[in-house]
């Protein structure tokens, strides 16, 4: 039988004072608790400067700084961001100049046209899906098939979506994130996957169209990512489609000889996914610039970065 191991001895282990010691967090990066009735910018500069609370101050400062360059601020996301209402957020910065591009996936067009058009979005699809009745409102269907075909002539698809709901008199077409970048002059380029979308079951639907429409928004988002050196491209609620659009995008515009090689991207989602992360985050930042993943919800997020941003934009004192 082999002898019982015999209990080390710290005895001559080798200590320092704690007040010499290099920490990671000190006083002025704690939290400060606050009263109602606050403003504003008074709680983002009483949040602590950890994690996701700095990130989401140091993503609102390169905003501001890269747009105040005359850089660009590219958004990209999925449906959700429509879904939990946060387009309107996203219309207002667009509107104060500040969002300089739009990307996104056909479910988009889907859930903004419907708001547009009736106020609702966001059908049952469990309950809908048990007869085949899922996916199948007329209306939505020949608005986007429409904006395929017209997509050549528009000088795009989100542009194509974008004029006909702004050119339109659909109760809710302010609330339309197409239109008001119609309207605006902003790009808002759509990426579809044929076969994702309710749209692409309808009778009016056109392969044809609807692979010429994304072909020429891709080439359209491949421009605006050649002119991305300095600026921001943020990504909220897209888990494939538009990681995968954009790593395409850019090593596209980098091998035809465009330098984008210093500027900062953005992850926003609630679950942290490999091709946002590496496709977005990590991979396009190697050769310079910087990449932030932030986890959380939308409905919060957007919000909150909205609100550091104008703070940062409109304010007095940039510092938060």
């Amino acid at each position: 039988m082999k002898p019982k191991p015999e209990p080390l001895s710290f005895a001559s282990l080798r200590t320092y004072s704690l007040k010499d010691r290099p920490s990671k967090v000190s006083l002025e990066k704690l939290g400060k608790p606050f009263e109602p009735g606050l403003s504003f910018r008074d709680f983002l500069k009483s949040l602590p400067r950890e994690l996701a609370a700095r990130d989401l101050m140091e993503v609102a400062r390169r905003v501001v700084i890269a747009r105040k360059a005359g850089r660009p601020f590219i958004v990209g996301f999925g449906a959700h961001v429509i879904k939990v209402g946060a387009a309107p957020f996203l219309i207002s910065l667009m509107e104060k100049g500040l969002i300089t591009a739009i990307a996104t996936n056909g479910a988009s067009m889907v859930h903004d046209a419907e708001l547009a058009m009736a106020g609702i979005t966001s059908e049952d699809v469990a309950e809908a899906l048990k007869d085949g009745s899922f996916g199948a409102a007329r209306e939505t269907g020949e608005l986007l098939n429409t904006a395929a075909r017209l997509a050549p002539e528009a000088g795009g698809f989100g542009r194509a979506l974008g004029k006909l709901i702004s050119q339109s008199d659909f109760p809710y077409r302010h609330l339309s994130l197409f239109a008001r970048a119609y309207e605006l002059g902003i790009p808002a380029t759509v990426h579809v996957a044929l076969g994702t979308d309710i749209v692409h079951i309808h009778p009016s639907a056109e392969g044809r169209s609807i692979g010429e429409a994304t072909f020429l928004d891709f080439r359209i988002f491949c421009r605006l990512v050649s002119e991305l050196e300095g600026g921001v491209f943020l990504l909220a609620g897209s888990a494939v489609i538009l990681p995968e659009v954009f790593l395409k995008a850019l090593s596209a515009v980098r091998n035809l000889g465009y330098r984008v090689e210093n500027f900062t991207t953005v992850n926003l989602d609630f679950l942290r996914q490999y091709r946002p992360l590496t496709n977005v985050v990590h991979r396009p930042t190697l050769s310079g610039g910087k990449g932030y993943s932030i986890t959380g919800h939308h409905e919060i997020l957007i919000p909150l970065l909205y609100g550091a941003i104008l703070e940062m934009w409109e304010g007095e004192d940039a510092d938060l």
